[in-house]
Parts: C-alpha cells; sequence; structure tokens
C-alpha cells in the first residue's frame, strides 16, 4: 500500500486508538487528535513503535472553528486520504432525572453530530478538489433506535447516519467515499458507564480489525458486531408501537 496520511479523532482511547494502532505501519502518517493529551502520547508513541509517523493534537473538538483551522492547516501541509470521524460523547440520562440536561444534551449534540458534520464538510470539498479521499463517520447502532435512557445521543447518531447518506452520494461522482460505521457494545470506556447488559460485547482492537478491512475493500456501511445488524433488520420489521413500548419498559 503507498504512503497515506490518516486522520483519527477521538485517538486518546478505545475505538479510536485502536483503529490508530491498526492503520499504523511503515509509510502512514497519523493525524491523532483528542481531549487526553497523556492518552494521546501514549497512543501515539504504540504507533511509532509499529512504523507509522505521528502528530498529536489535544484539544476539545466542540472548538468547531479550531477543528476547521486544524483540518484546514493539516491537509495543506499534507493532503489527507482518509478522514476518520471517531470522537463521540456518551449521553446516557442519570438515574431520577426528569430529562437530559440542557448542557449535556449541548455538548452531545456539538461532539457527536456538529463538528464530524462539519469536519466531514471541509473535507469531502478539499478531496473532491483533487480527485478522491475517504471519509469516515462513525456513529452507532443507536441510531436506529428512539432510546429514551439517551436521547440525544440516539437523535446524534440517527442525525450522522443520514448525513452520512445523503453525503456520501452527493460525493461520489467526485471519487470521494463516504462510510458510516455503526458499533454495537465496545469494551471502551463509554461503554463501560452503560448499567443495562451488553449484548456481544467485543474488544476495540477487534472492531478496529474489522473496520480497516472494510474500509479498504470500500464498505458503505459497516455494523460492528454483525449480530446487530441482524437484530436491526428483525427490529425493522416490528411495528414502531411496539418497539416503543419494548424501550418503554427498558
Amino acid at each position: 500500500m503507498s504512503a497515506k496520511t490518516i486522520l483519527i479523532t477521538g485517538a486518546s482511547g478505545g475505538l479510536g486508538a485502536a483503529l490508530a494502532r491498526a492503520h499504523a505501519r511503515a509509510g502512514v502518517t497519523l493525524l491523532l487528535w483528542g481531549r487526553d493529551e497523556a492518552r494521546l502520547n501514549q497512543a501515539a508513541a504504540e504507533c511509532r513503535a509499529l512504523g507509522a509517523a505521528c502528530t498529536v493534537d489535544a484539544f476539545d473538538i466542540r472548538d468547531i472553528d479550531g477543528v476547521i483551522a486544524r483540518l484546514s492547516a493539516s491537509d495543506a501541509c499534507a493532503p489527507i486520504d482518509l478522514a476518520i470521524f471517531n470522537a463521540g460523547l456518551g449521553g446516557i440520562v442519570r438515574d431520577g432525572a426528569r430529562a437530559e440536561a440542557p448542557q449535556a444534551s449541548r455538548a452531545t449534540a456539538e461532539v457527536n453530530f456538529v463538528s464530524p458534520v462539519v469536519g466531514a464538510s471541509l473535507m469531502a470539498d478539499v478531496m473532491a478538489q483533487r480527485g478522491g479521499g475517504h471519509i469516515v463517520l462513525v456513529g452507532s447502532i443507536a441510531e436506529s433506535y428512539p432510546l429514551p435512557m439517551a436521547p440525544t445521543y440516539a437523535a446524534t447518531k440517527a442525525g450522522l447516519a443520514m448525513f452520512a447518506e445523503a453525503l456520501g452520494i452527493r460525493m461520489a461522482k467526485h471519487n470521494v467515499r463516504v462510510t458510516l460505521v455503526s458499533p454495537g457494545f465496545i469494551d471502551t470506556a463509554m461503554s463501560r458507564q452503560v448499567p443495562q447488559a451488553k449484548p456481544f460485547l467485543m474488544t476495540a482492537d477487534a472492531a478496529a480489525a474489522i473496520i480497516i478491512r472494510k474500509i479498504a475493500k470500500g464498505a458503505r456501511r459497516i455494523v460492528v458486531p454483525w449480530q446487530f445488524a441482524v437484530i436491526r433488520a428483525v427490529s425493522n420489521l416490528l411495528p414502531r408501537a411496539l418497539v416503543r413500548a419494548i424501550l418503554g419498559r427498558a
């Protein structure tokens, strides 16, 4: 494989760090973004040990102007071939609360939807200008369900799924591929905050290996683990009222 420049947001841990390690090899430059500088540097050290060149940038992805400026500067310095917008924020409503706290909803929306949409839009334009590229948006299988315990989280992932599909259609004529990744339960700090059962839980490294293999094949949608694709297909056959009733009891 030829030399490649890859951007990964949310790379300081969990799935983002695993994706970085999975891509790390000689001839690859990784641009790793995250909030936790110490963990980001640790991820970079692991990737350098595997032969990759790495640069790190620790900042809050909710700084939208910062995202635009950093993306523009990074791409001008070394054109980004693959942009993986992975940074995400969970949003389980605490027990006893009537609704989500407004500021928590805002943070979830900015991290999970606003920032990746803005970043992907910028990358789509510059990639289209040079005739190719690949954008990956990491959502969640929650995109398919109106989760009462995490309404903003579910909504942001549903919105991201629609954006990915629409952007992919628009960019097809420019040879810019758009992939949506919809993980189920991955053993990360975010999923550990979920008190409910976590069926088909898999490690971040196992998920990353599947994701990068399917990205390389040009997949438009990726569900990991695969069992959740089956569950979603079955649930789509159920009356919406029944799905709402089941989730309401949960």
